[in-house]
């Protein structure tokens, strides 16, 4: 009798209850079935990298002993060594950059781990841009980009520019320690501001960066780089397995210096080369448009084409006329964008002489302004 009213109100009941119903009897079979075939096939069971005993950075010990210091350390080890494409792409772009980087800092007689400091940065991407406006590999803002020598306006910004911006970050760390008195300090100071850092010193009467209570940012910063330091000088160990062949090799260009008469279209120069306008740009990423503004410029090309550049200029009618005088050989015009950084790199002068020269205090020059280079 029970049967036979559930069938009478099943053949009642609506085509949606019915399909609502099928529903629910199949979750209850898979609801039924799923532990068991779960306890026959295990779900993969990761294991976990350890930290090496011992590891300094830039020379430093790292004190592992202190609770704090361990765990914020192994924080930023576990997220990059399972960020298995990351370091990956790490490896790849380091065969591009690290030579260059380990020729300055030798060249300097800096700590070979700096070259830490733009995976921690940029990942070694050169065009990065960050949400505070900082740009390139060693992720420059504005205005530290120019107090070392960094132009930056509407057509030309050199924090992109590889070599350049290299070179200016490994003069500001050498400021920074020299400031500071040890390179994770100097680290730290190099991304919150060396005045936050003084003033933290100050006020917490400690000169560790250890034991220093620092923006969390700034803290982590530091321990990232560390920790890319630990994966990158053993990849094997930690499962990365790059053959050499892998990495992408350092890009070959001749460098040419170029004296503009007017602004010169880049598509204009690259067919007067023989190559493309993609090439130029992937060359010189410090500039910004389709054209090279007038003046004085550095300018890369594919590798053989440096001989080629004035005779290219000639026939876009850019040489510009001989100043009979050479008065270019003794005085420097400053031109839009200009620092006594730039300025120096450009002429061998040094900034201490340009100043003294030119009756300069402080960096204020203007453009237009006739700079003396020699007594």
């Amino acid at each position: 009798m029970h049967s036979f009213q559930v069938s009478e109100n099943i053949k009642r009941a609506s085509p949606f209850l019915l399909g609502l119903l099928a529903v629910l009897l199949v979750l209850n079979l898979i609801v039924e079935v799923l532990p068991s075939s779960t306890a026959e096939n295990p779900t993969q069971v990761f294991n976990d990298f350890s930290l090496p005993g011992a590891i300094d950075l830039c020379g430093e010990p790292i004190p592992l002993e202190n609770l704090h210091v361990l765990e914020m350390l192994d924080r930023e080890f576990t997220i990059a060594v399972w960020d298995r494409a990351q370091v990956f792409m790490w490896l790849k772009r380091s065969g591009r950059y690290f030579p260059y980087i380990e020729a300055k800092l030798a060249e300097s007689t800096m700590p070979d781990d700096l070259k830490y400091v733009p995976v921690a940065e940029s990942a070694l991407i050169p065009d990065a841009r960050s949400r505070k406006r900082a740009v390139g590999l060693w992720q420059f803002m504005t205005h530290t980009g120019r107090r070392y020598g960094l132009r930056k306006n509407r057509l030309i910004d050199e924090r992109r520019d590889f070599e350049q911006s290299t070179e200016a970050a490994i003069e500001y760390l050498k400021h920074l320690y020299d400031k500071f008195g040890s390179w994770t300090l100097a680290l730290a100071a190099y991304n919150c501001g060396d005045a936050l850092l003084k003033r933290e010193i100050r006020k917490q009467k400690v000169k560790d960066f250890y034991r220093l209570r620092l923006p969390l940012e700034t803290e982590r910063y530091v321990f990232r780089i560390a920790a890319a330091k630990i994966i990158m000088e053993h990849p094997n160990q930690y499962g990365f397995n790059l053959p050499p062949e892998q990495t992408y090799r350092p890009l070959w260009y001749d460098t040419v210096e170029v004296r503009l008469r007017r602004r010169l279209n880049l598509t204009d120069l690259a067919h007067s080369l023989g190559t493309d306008y993609r090439v130029l740009r992937k060359l010189n990423p410090q500039i910004r448009r389709h054209y090279l503004p007038k003046g004085h410029h550095t300018i890369k090309v594919p590798p053989g084409f440096g001989s080629k550049v004035e005779i290219a200029l000639q026939q876009l009618n850019q040489i510009p006329p001989r100043n009979k005088n050479k008065t270019y050989e003794s005085y420097y015009v400053v031109q839009d964008g200009d620092t006594l950084g730039h300025i120096a790199k450009r002429t061998g002068v040094s900034i201490a002489t340009l100043r003294s020269l030119n009756e300069i205090h402080g960096s204020t020059i203007w453009v237009g302004q006739k700079l003396r280079l020699t007594p």
